[in-house]
C-alpha cells in the first residue's frame, strides 16, 4: 500500500497546521476471543473502532493533513471500514512497525511531507476524543508549548505491592496523572526525538510524551476528557458499544393516547348531567351513577393510557353503591390512577353526539369543571357537540353519545 498522497485541502489554524497520525497497526489481543480481529476494526454502535474516531478528527474543523498508520495485513479491514465515509479520500494511509513506537516513526516520517506545522498522536482505540479536548490543545499550542499531554489527575488510592503478594505501602497521588491521546508536538521537535531513539534503538518507551522527555521536549499538561478512554479488554468494547447504542437509539418521549366511549338511553324526565354540569331538560339519562355519558367516557380514555381497565372494573354497576352518584368521583380515581403510575395529563378531549339539549350555552363550564376535576389548566379541556342529523337512536332523541380522548406524557423509559 505505502504512503498514498492526500487529495484534499489542509485546514490550517492561522500559521500552524495541525497534523493528526491516528495509530492502527496493533494486534489488541487482550480485547477479544481470537478470531475476533483487531479491536480498531471491532463494532461499537454499529461501526468499526476506528471508523469513530476517523469521523472525530476529519469533522474537526482545525485539523490538517490526517495519517493512519495501519497494519500490512489490515489493508482489506481499514478499505472497509471507512467504505463510503466522508472525508476518506484524504487521508494518508502507511504501514507500521511491530511496536507502537515504530509504528508512531512511521506514521511522522509520512506527515514530513505535508504542509503540518505540528501533529496530534492519537490512539484508534480512543473512540470518544472530542473536539472540545482539541480545542484546548490548540490552546496550548497557540501559548507557545511545543508538547502538550491530555491528562486526568489520579482519583483512585495507589498502592505499592511485592512478589510476595503484600501491600508494601501508599503512593501519594497528588500529582499524578492518567496520560491520554492525542499527545501534541512541534512536527519538527518530535520527528527528530523519535528518529533519535531509532537511531540508539531505544524502544522501552510507553508513549510519544515519554521520547518527548528524554529529547528534552517541556511537556505542558492539558485538561483531558473522563470520556476518552482507551479500548483495551473486551469489556471496554462491550461497555462502549453499550454507550453508542443507547445514544443511537434515545429513550422516545412516552406519550399515550387513550380513547373512551360511552351511550345512555335517554327517558323521561328533568334535565341531564353533562360533563358535570346538569342542563334542565324535558328528558333524563337513565344508566350507572349519574349516567354522564361524557365522564364516563373520558375516564375510559384515562384508564386506557396506562392499562387499568376500564370504569366497570373500579365501579361495577351491580355495586349499589355508586347508583345515582356523581361521575366525577370516578373521573378523579382515573385521574389518580394515572398519577400514582408517573403519569401527567396534558389534554381531555370530549365530543358529545345528542339532538338536544344545546351544549354551547354550557361549554365554558363543562371546561371549567373539568380542569378541576383533573388539575390542569382550562386551555387543555375541549368540548365538543354534534348532532346526528336525526338518523339512528341519537336522531331520535333515544340516547345521547359521547366520545373522549386523553392524552398523558409518563416518565421512564418506552421500552
Amino acid at each position: 500500500m505505502g504512503d498514498r498522497a492526500m487529495t484534499g485541502r489542509a485546514l490550517t489554524n492561522g500559521a500552524m497546521t495541525i497534523g493528526i497520525v491516528i495509530v492502527a497497526a496493533g494486534r489488541g489481543e487482550r480485547a477479544g476471543a481470537p478470531g475476533d480481529g483487531p479491536k480498531q476494526y471491532r463494532l461499537i454502535g454499529g461501526k468499526p473502532v476506528i471508523r469513530h474516531t476517523l469521523e472525530t478528527f476529519l469533522r474537526w474543523p482545525k485539523r490538517g493533513p490526517v495519517v493512519v498508520v495501519i497494519h500490512p495485513q489490515d489493508e482489506a479491514l481499514y478499505a472497509s471500514a471507512v467504505r463510503d465515509m466522508d472525508g476518506a479520500s484524504d487521508v494518508i494511509t502507511t504501514f507500521g512497525g511491530e511496536t507502537r513506537q515504530k509504528s508512531v516513526h512511521q506514521g511522522l516520517a509520512a506527515m514530513a511531507s505535508t504542509e503540518a506545522t505540528h501533529v496530534m498522536i492519537h490512539d484508534a482505540a480512543r473512540p470518544f476524543a472530542d473536539h472540545a479536548l482539541l480545542d484546548r490543545i490548540v490552546l496550548g499550542f497557540d501559548q507557545g508549548h511545543d508538547g502538550l499531554l491530555p491528562a486526568m489527575p489520579v482519583t483512585d488510592t495507589l498502592k505499592r505491592g511485592g512478589s510476595d503478594g503484600f501491600v508494601h505501602e501508599t503512593v501519594p497521588r497528588a500529582g499524578l496523572f492518567a496520560a491520554q491521546t492525542p499527545q501534541s508536538f512541534l512536527l519538527s521537535a518530535i520527528r527528530l526525538a523519535h528518529d533519535k531513539a531509532a537511531a540508539l534503538r531505544r524502544e522501552d518507551f510507553t508513549d510519544d510524551a515519554s521520547i518527548a522527555e528524554w529529547a528534552g521536549i517541556q511537556v505542558h499538561l492539558v485538561e483531558g476528557s473522563v470520556d476518552n478512554i482507551k479500548l483495551t479488554v473486551q469489556r471496554d468494547i462491550a461497555m462502549a458499544d453499550e454507550k453508542l447504542s443507547r445514544s443511537a437509539d434515545p429513550l422516545l418521549p412516552d406519550v399515550r393516547t387513550g380513547n373512551g366511549y360511552d351511550v345512555h338511553q335517554l327517558v323521561d324526565g328533568d334535565g341531564v348531567t353533562l360533563c358535570g354540569v346538569f342542563i334542565p331538560h324535558d328528558q333524563k339519562l337513565s344508566g350507572h351513577s349519574d349516567a354522564d355519558v361524557a365522564l364516563h367516557a373520558l375516564t375510559d380514555a384515562l384508564l386506557a393510557t396506562c392499562g387499568a381497565g376500564d370504569i366497570g372494573d373500579h365501579f361495577p354497576p351491580s355495586d349499589m353503591q355508586w347508583r345515582g352518584a356523581p361521575s366525577r368521583i370516578f373521573l378523579a380515581h382515573a385521574a389518580e390512577i394515572v398519577r400514582e403510575k408517573g403519569g401527567t395529563i396534558m389534554n381531555a378531549d370530549i365530543s358529545l353526539i345528542a339532538e338536544a339539549p344545546k351544549i354551547s350555552p354550557h361549554r365554558e363550564t363543562m371546561r371549567a369543571t373539568l380542569a378541576d376535576i383533573l388539575g390542569i389548566s382550562l386551555d387543555r379541556c375541549s368540548v365538543k357537540a354534534t348532532t346526528n342529523e336525526t338518523i339512528g337512536f341519537v336522531g331520535r332523541r333515544e340516547g345521547i353519545a359521547a366520545i373522549a380522548t386523553a392524552t398523558v406524557v409518563y416518565r421512564g423509559e418506552t421500552r
